[in-house]
C-alpha cells in the first residue's frame, strides 16, 4: 500500500522517530521575574503589576512546549487568582477573586509560579517556573463619612470675656488611608453666630456674649476628612451664658403681640433696671414708638378726606386736588399711587408726573381768607443745585409765565407765593412767605396746613404753629383775561416757550391736598385731622408715685420719664403701654426704642445703660363681613311709580356686620377654642346704588334721596344717571335710615316693565365691602279683569293645593232639580265664592306662618314682596264662571 506515493513502511518509520524524539522537545522551563509589585483599589477586581506578569520559554516556538498554559498561585489565604491572556506570548493578569477591603487588609504577599503546556495536546511532561513573590497593596476608597465621637457637646462661657477656645469636638472616619480617615476641616453650619471653629475642631467667640441678648446658644458644627467628604450627620453644640453684673435693663421680652379691640396694653410688666448697686442719683428714661412705616407716619383713619373732615368738624367747602381716580376725578389716573397702604390714598411723585385740575373744580372764589393743607414726606433734593420743587401752582394758562399762588420746596425750605390781589393799588406788599423747618427734608410724613389771612400766613406743621422766618414783598399782578391753569406736582408753563409744558417737578409723596377758601381752619381741626390712633400710655397715673416726672410728646409716640427712686422708676416703666383706639388697626410690627441716662452723686453719667430695641406686632383684625339683607324683588303698581313720592325699594333693608373669632373659654380639658360669630357695631363711609341695564332717563325718571333725610348724620350724597351715592363716615343704623329714604320714581312707567338696581357698601375707604345686594322692582300695570283675578287666583310657591268636598257636594246636589243653565249659572257663582274665601282664609293664614317664620329665622327673605297697600281689588262673580269654563 502506498500513500502519496511513499510507501507505507516509510510512515510508520517517520511516526516513530517522532515518538521516539517528543520526549526531548520540551527542555526548557518557563521563566518569570522574582519579585512583583501590584496596586488594586478596594472594591474592584483588577491589580496593576509592576512588571507587568509574562511568563517566558526557550522552547518556543515549538507548540505546548512553548507556550504557557498556567499561573499558580501558593497561599490559600490569597483572594486572588492568575489568568493567562495569551498562551503564545505569556502574558497574564492578576484579578481579585471577590471584593477587596482596604479597611479589613491593606497588604497581600503570595508566591506565584507559571506552567507551560507540556509536550503535547494532552499537557503531559509540563515544566514549571521558579517561585516569584507578589506584593500586592490595596488603595484605599474615600467610602466612610467623619462620625463624631460625641452626640451632642455642652459648655458655658461668662458674658463679656473672649475666649481662646470655649471646647474641643472631635470627628474620626473609618476609611484605612490616612488621606480618607484623617479629619482635615470642621465648619459651623449655623449661620449668624457669634462663634469661629479651627481645623482642630476648637470653638472660640468672635464678640463679646451678652446674658441679656441671649442666655444659650445652639450651634451645628460638621465635619470634613482630607478626601472632602462632608460627616452625614452635623453635631449640636450648646454653649450657656453665664451672666455677671451688668448695668442695664432685665425681664423683658423683645416682642409683645397686641389683639385689636384690648385698649391699652402693657409693655414691660416685669422690666427693672439692674445698676449693680451704683450710687445713682436720678434716672431718665425715653421709650419711643417708631411708626413712621405705618401709613402716613402711624395707624391714622383711612377714609377719604372729606370724611375726615366732617368727623372733625372742619368747616364744609373744601376742595380735594387729589381725589381717588375715578370717572369725575380722573385728573389723578395718570399719577402714581402707592399700594398697599391700608387703604391709605397716597400719591407718590418721582420728579415726571404731574397734573392739570379741571377748571371746574378749581376754587375761583379765593379771597383773603383760606386754608391750604396736605400730608407731604419729602427728603433732600438730589444734585447739588436744587430747584424748586412744586407741590401746587395757579400760574397763567397761555401767553405768560406769572405764578399768582403756588406752594413749593427749595432747599429744604417751604414756601408759599400768592399774589392774586389785583384790586389794590401798585404797593408792595407781602408775596413770598418762607418756612425752614427739619421736617421738609426728614423723609418722614407731616401734615401741613397754610392759614392766609391776608397779610398774615401761619403755618401747621403736626399741629405746631410756625410762623415764617422771611417774607419777601413784591409788587401785584396786573389785570388781564388770560386764564390761569392750577397743577399739582408741577408748575405749569403756559407762555415764554414755544411748547407749554410742566416744570419745577415735585419729588416726594403727597396725600389729601386740599383747598378751602373764605375759612381758615382752627387749631382743634387740625390736631385732629392729623391726630393718630396708636401710641404710648400709661396705666393708672395716680399710682405712679409723686417724685416721678412725665412728658409726652403731641403725638404720644415718645415718653420721658424721669425719678430719683429707682424702685419707682421700675414701676412707672412697668405701666408703660401701647394702646390703638383702631377698630380694624394696620396689622404689622412697630418698633420700641428706650434709652436711659443714669446720674450718679456728684458726676454727670456714672453708668452706662445699653440701649433697648423691641418691636410691638399688632395681630391681623378680624375682618368684618358686612351682610346686606332684605326683599330682593318688589311689585308695585305704575300709579306708585307716577306719584310725588315714587316708591322706597329698600325700605325693609338690614345692614348686619359680623366677625368670626375664638371666644377664648375652653369647652373641656385638653379642647380647643370654637370659633364663634359676633354681630358687631362698626362705621361704614359709602354706600352706592347702582343702577344695572340702562341708565335713567332724567326725563322721566329719577333715583334720589331728600336732603331732609340726611339732617343730622355725617352724610351727603351724590346722584346721577347711573346711581346715587351715600358717604360720610356714620354708623351702620344711620345708613339704613337713609337708604330707606331712598326714593324712586317715574312718571312715564306705561312701558316699564322692571328696574334692577344693585348695592353695595365699604368701611374704611373700601378695605372691607359688603355683599352685592340686587333688588329688582317689578311694575304691574292695569290689565283686563281676568288678567287681575288671575293675580290673586295663582297659587303661590309655598302653596298646597287644596281640594274641599263641599264643592263638589254642592255641585252634585243642585244639578238634579234645576234647570240646567240656572244650575250651572248659581253653582259657579257658589264655587266662585267659596274658592276666593278659602283661598282669603289660606292666604291670610300662611301670611301668618310667614311672618312667624320671618321672626324665628330673623334672616330668610321672601323672594317676593306684594305691595298690596295701594291695590284694591273688586271681585266679579262671573269671572267665577269664565274660569270654571276654562278649568
Amino acid at each position: 500500500m502506498k500513500m502519496l506515493g511513499v510507501p507505507f513502511a516509510l510512515v510508520w518509520v517517520v511516526f516513530g522517530l517522532s515518538c521516539i524524539l517528543a520526549g526531548k522537545v520540551n527542555k526548557h522551563k518557563p521563566w518569570i521575574e522574582t519579585s512583583y509589585h501590584g496596586v488594586i483599589t478596594e472594591n474592584m477586581d483588577t491589580v496593576l503589576l509592576d512588571p507587568p506578569l509574562v511568563a517566558l520559554d526557550k522552547d518556543a516556538p515549538v507548540p505546548y512546549a512553548g507556550e504557557i498554559c498556567a499561573f499558580m498561585i501558593h497561599g490559600q489565604e490569597a483572594p486572588f487568582e492568575a489568568v493567562v491572556l495569551n498562551k503564545t506570548s505569556g502574558e497574564g493578569v492578576l484579578r481579585a477573586k471577590g471584593l477587596v477591603d482596604c479597611e479589613t487588609q491593606k497588604e497581600y504577599t503570595f508566591l506565584i509560579q507559571a506552567y507551560d503546556c507540556g509536550a503535547g495536546a494532552n499537557g503531559v511532561s509540563w515544566k514549571k517556573s521558579h517561585k516569584a513573590v507578589v506584593h500586592i497593596q490595596v488603595d484605599d476608597v474615600n467610602e466612610f463619612s467623619p462620625v463624631f465621637r460625641e452626640a451632642i457637646y455642652h459648655a458655658a462661657v461668662t458674658e463679656g470675656k473672649i475666649y481662646d477656645s470655649i471646647l474641643q469636638v472631635e470627628a474620626w472616619d473609618q476609611d484605612c488611608s490616612p488621606q480618607y480617615s484623617q479629619i482635615c476641616n470642621y465648619d459651623i453650619v449655623t449661620s449668624d453666630t457669634p462663634f469661629a471653629i479651627d481645623r482642630n475642631g476648637n470653638i472660640r467667640n468672635t464678640e463679646r456674649l451678652s446674658y441679656d441678648k441671649q442666655l444659650r446658644y445652639k450651634i451645628m458644627v460638621t465635619a470634613f476628612d482630607c478626601g472632602q467628604k462632608r460627616a452625614t450627620e452635623s453635631v449640636a453644640v450648646h454653649i450657656d451664658v453665664k451672666p455677671v453684673c451688668k448695668p442695664g435693663w432685665q425681664g423683658w421680652n423683645k416682642r409683645m403681640d397686641y389683639e385689636p379691640g384690648t385698649g391699652s396694653k402693657q409693655l414691660f410688666p416685669k422690666m427693672h433696671l439692674e445698676t449693680c448697686d451704683g450710687p445713682l442719683s436720678a434716672v431718665r428714661a425715653m421709650v419711643e414708638l417708631q411708626t413712621s412705616h405705618i401709613g402716613k407716619g402711624c395707624d391714622r383713619e383711612t377714609y377719604s378726606e372729606k370724611s375726615l373732615q366732617k368727623l372733625c368738624g372742619a368747616a364744609s367747602g373744601s376742595t380735594d386736588l387729589l381725589p381717588a381716580p375715578a370717572a369725575s376725578t380722573n385728573w389723578t389716573a395718570s399719577l402714581l399711587t402707592d399700594s398697599g397702604r391700608d387703604s391709605d390714598l397716597i400719591f407718590r411723585f418721582d420728579g415726571r408726573q404731574a397734573s392739570n385740575v379741571p377748571e371746574q373744580v378749581v376754587p375761583q372764589n379765593l379771597t383773603d381768607q383760606f386754608t391750604i393743607a396736605t400730608w407731604m414726606k419729602h427728603g433732600p433734593s438730589p444734585g447739588l443745585r436744587a430747584e424748586k420743587e412744586t407741590l401746587l401752582c395757579n400760574s397763567d394758562k397761555t401767553e405768560m409765565n406769572r405764578h399768582h399762588y403756588s406752594l413749593y420746596v427749595h432747599n429744604c425750605r417751604l414756601v408759599f407765593l400768592l399774589r392774586r390781589d389785583f384790586t389794590q393799588v401798585d404797593t408792595f406788599r407781602p408775596a413770598e412767605f418762607h418756612w425752614k423747618l427739619e421736617q421738609i427734608c426728614d423723609k418722614e410724613w407731616h401734615y401741613y396746613v397754610i392759614n392766609v389771612e391776608f397779610p398774615a400766613v401761619t403755618l401747621f406743621v403736626d399741629g405746631v404753629t410756625y410762623e415764617p422766618y422771611l417774607v419777601t414783598d413784591d409788587w401785584p399782578i396786573h389785570p388781564s383775561s388770560i386764564d390761569t391753569q392750577l397743577t399739582v406736582g408741577a408748575c405749569w408753563q403756559g407762555g415764554e416757550v414755544s411748547t407749554p409744558r410742566f416744570t419745577q417737578y415735585f419729588r416726594g409723596s403727597l396725600s389729601g391736598l386740599t383747598i378751602r377758601p373764605g375759612k381758615i381752619e382752627t387749631q382743634k381741626v387740625i390736631s385732629c385731622l392729623q391726630a393718630c390712633k396708636e401710641g404710648l400710655d400709661i396705666n393708672s397715673l395716680e399710682s405712679l408715685g409723686k417724685d416721678i416726672k412725665f412728658h409726652f410728646n403731641p403725638a404720644q409716640s415718645v415718653l420721658v420719664m424721669e425719678g430719683e427712686d429707682l424702685e419707682s422708676v421700675n414701676t412707672a416703666m412697668g405701666k408703660v403701654s401701647y394702646i390703638n383706639s383702631r377698630q380694624f388697626p394696620t396689622a404689622g410690627l412697630r418698633r420700641l426704642h428706650i434709652t436711659t441716662t443714669v446720674q450718679c452723686f456728684g458726676e454727670d453719667i456714672c453708668i452706662s445703660i445699653p440701649d433697648i430695641k423691641a418691636v410691638v406686632i399688632v395681630l391681623p383684625p378680624s375682618e368684618p363681613r358686612i351682610t346686606i339683607a332684605g326683599s330682593d324683588r318688589l311689585v308695585k303698581p305704575s300709579s306708585d311709580l307716577r306719584g310725588a313720592t315714587g316708591v322706597a325699594p329698600f325700605k325693609e333693608l338690614r345692614i348686619t356686620s359680623t366677625v368670626t373669632k375664638s371666644d377664648g373659654v375652653p369647652f373641656s380639658a385638653g379642647t380647643v377654642h370654637r370659633p364663634g360669630v359676633l354681630e358687631v357695631m362698626h362705621n361704614l363711609d359709602y354706600c352706592d346704588v347702582l343702577v344695572i341695564g340702562e341708565e335713567l332717563n332724567p326725563e322721566h325718571e329719577s333715583l334720589e334721596i331728600h336732603h331732609s333725610s340726611l339732617i343730622g348724620k355725617h352724610l351727603d350724597a351724590t346722584n346721577s344717571t347711573s346711581g346715587i351715592s351715600i358717604y360720610g363716615v356714620d354708623s351702620m343704623a344711620h345708613y339704613e335710615e337713609a337708604l330707606r329714604q331712598v326714593r324712586y320714581r317715574n312718571w312715564r312707567p306705561a312701558t316699564l316693565t322692571n328696574r334692577r338696581f344693585r348695592l353695595t357698601c365699604s368701611e374704611l375707604n373700601g378695605r372691607y365691602t359688603s355683599n352685592e345686594f340686587n333688588l329688582e322692582i317689578s311694575v304691574l300695570h292695569n290689565s283686563a279683569p281676568v288678567e287681575h283675578v288671575n293675580h290673586m287666583a295663582v297659587q303661590s310657591q309655598y302653596m298646597r293645593p287644596v281640594h274641599h268636598p263641599l264643592m263638589v257636594h254642592t255641585l252634585n246636589s243642585h244639578i238634579s232639580g234645576t234647570p240646567p243653565a240656572a244650575t250651572v249659572v248659581i253653582v259657579i257663582c257658589i264655587a266662585a265664592l267659596v274658592v276666593i274665601v278659602v283661598l282669603g282664609i289660606y292666604r291670610l293664614h300662611s301670611t301668618h306662618l310667614d311672618g312667624s317664620k320671618r321672626e324665628e329665622d330673623g334672616a330668610k327673605d321672601p323672594k317676593m314682596d306684594w305691595d298690596d297697600s295701594t291695590l284694591t281689588i273688586t271681585v266679579n262673580p262671573m269671572e267665577g264662571l269664565r274660569r270654571w269654563k276654562r278649568w
